[in-house]
């Protein structure tokens, strides 16, 4: 955990989200994203490697719905485990990931397609929720 969480006496404490072992499991046995994302519609991550996967080959456009799914549905889990729309998001604990690359290829493809006020929103949520988030996903 980074010194800046460590920190943080007055503000809300950081959000850790839970393993997705069957999920992390069956992505290292070489399932695909796309059938992941029928059977745990919950994950972040899957929706985020869908989104990277179609914004790699050109598809902004279902880039950019893959990472909202990502998103709204790390939004639902973070809230689940105590976040309170504000607070760390530490991107040093590897579940928390999944919702971080969502918001990130959000993001990316917001800024492609002409949503600059959304990307930057986003790349500010980004920054807030860990600045080691934004400097390893190349924001």
């Amino acid at each position: 955990m980074s010194d800046e969480f460590r920190k943080n006496l007055l503000g809300p404490e950081p959000t850790y989200l839970p393993e997705e072992p069957e999920v992390e499991a069956r992505l290292k046995a070489g399932d695909e994203a796309v059938d992941l994302a029928a059977k745990h519609p919950t994950s972040s991550l899957v929706w985020a490697i869908l989104a990277d996967e179609a914004y790699a080959e050109g598809r902004t456009i279902e880039s950019y719905a893959y990472a909202r799914t990502g998103y709204h549905r790390g939004l639902d889990a973070l809230r689940r485990n105590g976040w309170r729309g504000a607070g760390p998001v530490p991107y040093s604990h590897g579940p928390n990931r999944g919702f971080l690359r969502s918001l990130y290829a959000l993001g990316r493809a917001a800024a492609s397609i002409g949503e600059i006020e959304e990307a930057e929103r986003i790349a500010v949520f980004l920054r807030e929720s860990d600045p080691e988030a934004s400097a390893q996903l190349g924001s």
